[in-house]
């Protein structure tokens, strides 16, 4: 019995590879790599046209960080790191044969710069002044003039009010239990305060040529809100530029030595966009949510947000288009298909998907056993188009697109209609909307000030008519508790004779009323009723009681008028309520 079902299972997994548009090449649930995308990287790293892939591996619960390389499925080379890698870059820093990239990792406050696998150059941040009170206190503590538990006391109080951050020894010191105090500031006492800032992000960007071969220079975030530009030869500070928060992902377009564009997402939830003259941010981006990727596709920028969804703006910051994601988005990538000129954006959600948008336009669903973590596409070994993920416990995906396939809008599932995507035909602006226009601008204080004018006074007439129709009565609902009733009227009949019925109605919780009259006040000239006013009948709570008349329509010159009907309590001469009843036009003495 178990062969059959083996066979059964063989050829619908068969059947579900023959209809996606990707190759299961390799999966490893056990390789045992844990990081994200911005420390993957795929580079021809030995000149030999085979690529390989370079991970900065955050080890298992970030204890043991290391950088691999992968030749296929297999770990080709494996070193240690001394910090957790922020990000990974292969960049060429070179002209001359042969053109082999180099391979730059973040790591804390160094970029180590690799070439042939080799350790190469180590480029360390600047260190930042410290500050002066903290300065001071260990100069004190140095010639024994305070003891530990004031300098710690004081200490706490730097870094809740001074603007500039205490320095990594300082921090140390104030983690420390009480016993500890006295030995660590006998060993640093006699130490210089150092501050160091640490690298966020970092990517590359082309130096004076757009080739896919030229030279590319670093560009490196720090915690200090700076970014700063490296030469890729000397490994000096070309350019730095200041933000007004930490930069977190990074999206470059242009070379250097011309013109470039920098979009750089920060921790305050705003993107800042960036050029070449520009020290500080020409444009900014805000976002209603904390973003969680940046990937630039041609000229439109693809930002995904902790609010589910994946916003498109251009570099002035105009919002394109939005689309809503059935689940958290837990990272993104760029995806390139060279050979057809396609530029997507992968997005990996918390539900185990992996969706592919070219714009708003839904293009293709993977689907994988595990949550994914990091995504990178581009050229593995010697397949052009090979998708590789990692996972949340640590696995391995590799996925190679076929060479027959063609992503066509709609294919992953239903999206939006295509008529929502059209452009609606707007009219040209007209002379008169131009005039209009410019006057709004030139008078608008004065036009806002007398629209209020107008405003108030329409309030005003609707209070004073509201309480005149309450102190007259003039409304077919009672405005007193005493008295709660609620009168409705309605009109039947083509003429010259009506039918007119009137529906009172005691709104009360429990209390009956008794003793009211109805009268009616209308032109003698024009109708005819036979009594004009007659007593009420109890009326019980809750229950709608009809009260009919009759109407004889006199004038035969196709007029009508309005028959007011008042509602009395017996001895009084202010009415409970009243409704004017508008009379139809006699249509058998106007046939006549």
């Amino acid at each position: 019995m178990a062969a059959p079902a083996s066979s059964d299972s063989d050829c619908g997994r068969t059947e579900s590879e023959a209809n996606s548009k990707w190759l299961d090449a390799h999966y490893d649930p056990m390789a045992n790599i844990h990081t994200f995308s911005a420390c993957l990287a795929l580079a021809d790293l030995h000149g030999d046209g085979e690529y390989k892939l370079v991970v900065g591996d955050l080890g298992p619960g970030g204890r043991q960080p290391r950088l691999k390389v992968l030749k296929g499925p297999t770990v080709l080379t494996e070193s240690s790191l001394p910090t957790l890698p922020a990000a990974a870059a292969t960049f060429l820093m070179e002209q001359h044969e042969p053109r082999t990239p180099a391979l730059a990792l973040a790591s804390g406050p160094c970029v180590y710069v690799y070439k042939n696998l080799r350790p190469y150059f180590k480029f360390s941040l600047p260190q930042l002044p410290p500050n002066p009170l903290e300065q001071d206190l260990w100069n004190q503590a140095k010639e024994d003039q305070i003891d530990p538990l004031t300098l710690k006391e004081m200490l706490e109080g730097i870094r809740e009010k001074a603007d500039v951050p205490l320095s990594v020894q300082s921090l140390r010191f104030l983690q420390l239990e009480l016993g500890e105090m006295e030995e660590f500031v006998n060993q640093h006492k006699s130490k210089a305060i150092k501050r160091q800032t640490v690298i966020t992000t970092m990517t590359t960007l082309k130096k004076n040529l757009a080739d896919e071969d030229a030279m590319s220079c670093l560009v490196l975030g720090t915690e200090n809100k700076e970014l700063l530009v490296l030469d890729p030869e000397a490994f000096t500070i070309l350019s730095k530029m200041s933000l007004p928060s930490v930069p977190v992902f990074l999206e470059i377009s242009g070379q250097f030595d011309v013109e470039f564009r920098l979009a750089a997402a920060c921790r305050d939830g705003n993107i800042y966009i960036l050029r070449r003259d520009s020290k500080r941010p020409k444009y900014c981006i805000e976002l209603s949510a904390q973003p969680v990727g940046l990937v630039r596709v041609h000229k439109v920028l693809v930002v995904g947000s902790t609010q589910d969804s994946l916003h498109g703006f251009t570099y002035k910051g105009k919002k394109l288009w939005t689309v809503q994601m059935p689940a958290a988005i837990l990272t993104m990538n760029l995806l390139e298909q060279c050979s057809r000129g396609l530029q997507a954006v992968m997005a990996a959600l918390a539900n185990g998907e992996i969706r592919i948008y070219r714009d708003k336009a839904l293009l293709n669903v993977i689907r994988t056993p595990d949550v994914v973590t990091s995504l990178c596409f581009g050229r593995y070994g010697r397949e052009d188009n090979t998708l590789i993920m990692t996972t949340k416990g640590g696995g391995l995906i590799i996925k190679i697109l076929k060479r027959t396939a063609v992503f066509v809008e709609g294919g992953g599932e239903a999206g939006p209609p295509p008529a929502q995507s059209t452009k609606l035909n707007v009219p040209r602006k007209t002379r008169l909307y131009v005039d209009q226009t410019l006057r709004e601008r030139e008078a608008g204080t004065a036009m806002h000030r007398t629209f209020q004018t107008d405003l108030y006074l329409l309030r005003l007439r609707t209070a004073r008519a509201y309480v005149q129709a309450l102190e007259s009565s003039l409304s077919p609902v009672s405005a007193t508790a005493r008295e709660p009733l609620k009168l409705h009227a309605v009109v039947q009949g083509l003429g010259p004779t009506f039918k007119l019925t009137l529906h009172l109605q005691n709104t009360s919780m429990a209390r009956p009323i008794l003793g009211l009259l109805v009268c009616f006040l209308y032109n003698e000239a024009l109708y005819a009723l036979p009594r004009a006013s007659f007593k009420v009948p109890l009326l019980v709570p809750g229950l709608s009681y009809p009260l009919e008349t009759f109407v004889e329509s006199l004038s035969d010159k196709g007029i009508s008028d309005i028959i007011k009907v008042l509602v009395l309590r017996e001895g009084q001469a202010a009415p409970l309520l009243s409704a004017h009843i508008n009379m139809p036009v006699s249509e058998g003495l106007a046939a006549a």
